[in-house]
């Protein structure tokens, strides 16, 4: 069979080169059939005087379609369409559920879960989000920008990948005056984020099945992480008073998570007679500990509460820190503190998941904090958002006082919006986001009982026209429920 020419052509006014049309075109008509097995191609000078360009410019087609198994060229005969399948391009698609694409199990886990809304363009209350405009970016970039011209070998190919051997060791000293944590430089694993490390966790020290105590409320990155291992979800109640540990429902943990510093969504400190029985616990059933610390460097009256982790003698915590909230959300860097025994697996674990940050971030973050730019920016932080606090929690006594209770924290970045009367906080965000405003619910972080419902609002993001404007758009969204 021989190859009708006229369904090729060149547009000699495209960007494109001449040899790759050829080539594309070449490629489509076979795959699509139009073009059959067995089709013998006009020879490379037949083809050029046709299409009129040069020689070359069909060979350079010819030789890529060669080189991808398009075509083959036999000797003595000339040149020939490959004997392959060719694409069912007017097959009907597989409709949704019928067929044997599908998300997996963990797939399905990780995207139906309750989500947070994040819509651009609007004022937002997300929890969490550090001030950015008074982060010192020139110190910032002249850091980085001198490491990105560094030949050191430590910033161009990862001499271990649990992260640069300076920022683990700067991490390690940090760590034990700032959280009261005692470790080597070689129990800090640097990850990509405080998610990837919940991650990573769930993957080295759970099988499929175990079970996890998980805070009730609690975190959902957390417990989306452990459900798509498989964990079984065990509720750890939690109260504005405390952690319920004695709790005779709960079976034997495998991994039990907590945020003792400030506790999400109540903002709650743990106790240390509840931190002692927490490790009590732990070493009685050979149990982990996973410490989320989110934000406990934020306390705005006295220090700092000393990590739970830094009372562990059984070495049963592993703890979770990010510079997300310290430093830029953007930077996704965090780190594990994990305990001697757990050191070459986490290293080994990280090597394989990819879950490494970039040298160049590492070093500039190492540099930032050696050179007490950290300490300076933190100090900073802390004084502008207990000012923030104060002045977000008056004005919404004076404008949200009839639909909701907020109360002032010692530590964290977000505050609990109780609601007065009965309200879905759902209702109430889909409402919020009608006044243009971002609103979280506090019911999304339950996940085996029945939902207390209210808002998670932060403010550290803010100054205090927005803070204003966002109160402001809040009422709205209140009094636009309140109408119907």
């Amino acid at each position: 069979m021989r190859l009708s020419l006229d369904i090729l052509s060149v547009d000699r006014s495209s960007d494109e080169p001449m040899h790759r049309q050829i080539y594309d075109a070449l490629r489509r008509f076979i795959l699509d059939g139009q073009i059959a097995p067995h089709t013998l191609l006009p020879s490379t000078r037949s083809l050029a005087e046709d299409l009129r360009v040069g020689r070359n410019t069909v060979i350079a087609a010819y030789d890529q379609l060669l080189a991808e198994g398009f075509i083959e060229a036999r000797t003595g005969s000339g040149t020939w369409v490959a004997p392959i399948k060719q694409a069912r391009t007017n097959t009907p698609r597989t409709k949704p559920g019928c067929g044997a694409r599908r998300l997996s199990t963990r797939g399905e886990t990780i995207v139906n879960g309750p989500q947070p809304p994040r819509n651009a363009g609007v004022i937002n209350f997300h929890p969490g989000v550090p001030e950015t405009a008074s982060f010192p970016f020139s110190i910032w970039s002249s850091m980085l920008a001198r490491n990105s011209r560094s030949r050191d070998e430590s910033l161009l190919v990862f001499l271990s990948y649990a992260g640069h051997l300076g920022l683990r060791a700067t991490i390690s000293s940090y760590i034990s005056v700032s959280r009261g944590i005692d470790c080597t430089p070689e129990q800090v694993i640097v990850v990509t984020g405080a998610q990837a490390a919940l991650d990573l966790v769930s993957r080295v020290l759970m099988d499929e099945g175990d079970h996890v105590w998980m805070e009730e409320p609690g975190y959902r990155g957390a417990k989306s992480a452990f459900l798509a291992a498989g964990a079984n979800l065990a509720p750890l109640k939690v109260s504005r008073r405390g952690w319920n540990l004695s709790d005779p429902n709960l079976p034997p943990p495998r991994l039990i998570y907590v945020t003792p510093s400030c506790q999400w969504p109540f903002g709650t400190i743990m106790r240390i007679e509840e931190r002692l029985e927490l490790l009590d616990i732990a070493e009685r059933h050979s149990a982990w500990i996973i410490e989320d610390d989110f934000d406990g460097e934020y306390r705005y009256r006295g220090r700092p509460v000393p990590a739970l982790r830094g009372l562990d003698n059984a070495n049963h915590v592993v703890y979770i820190g990010s510079f997300g909230k310290t430093l830029l959300p953007a930077l996704r860097v965090g780190y594990l503190i994990v305990p001697p025994e757990l050191v070459e697996a986490f290293d080994k674990a990280v090597s394989i998941t990819g879950q490494f940050a970039p040298l160049l971030l590492q070093a500039t973050i190492n540099d930032f904090i050696k050179q007490g730019y950290f300490a300076t920016h933190l100090k900073r932080m802390r004084r502008l958002y207990a000012r923030r606090q104060a002045n977000f929690v008056q004005l919404c006594r004076e404008h949200l006082g009839e639909w909701v209770t907020v109360t002032e924290n010692d530590s964290g970045m977000q505050l609990l919006a109780s609601f007065k009367r009965p309200l879905n906080d759902l209702d109430v965000v889909a409402a919020a986001v009608k006044e243009g405003l971002d609103v979280q619910a506090v019911s999304i972080d339950y996940h085996s009982t029945e939902p207390e419902h209210g808002l998670l609002l932060g403010y550290t993001s803010m100054d205090e026209r927005q803070i204003l404007r966002a109160v402001l758009a809040l009422r709205a969204a209140f009094m636009r429920l309140d109408r119907q």
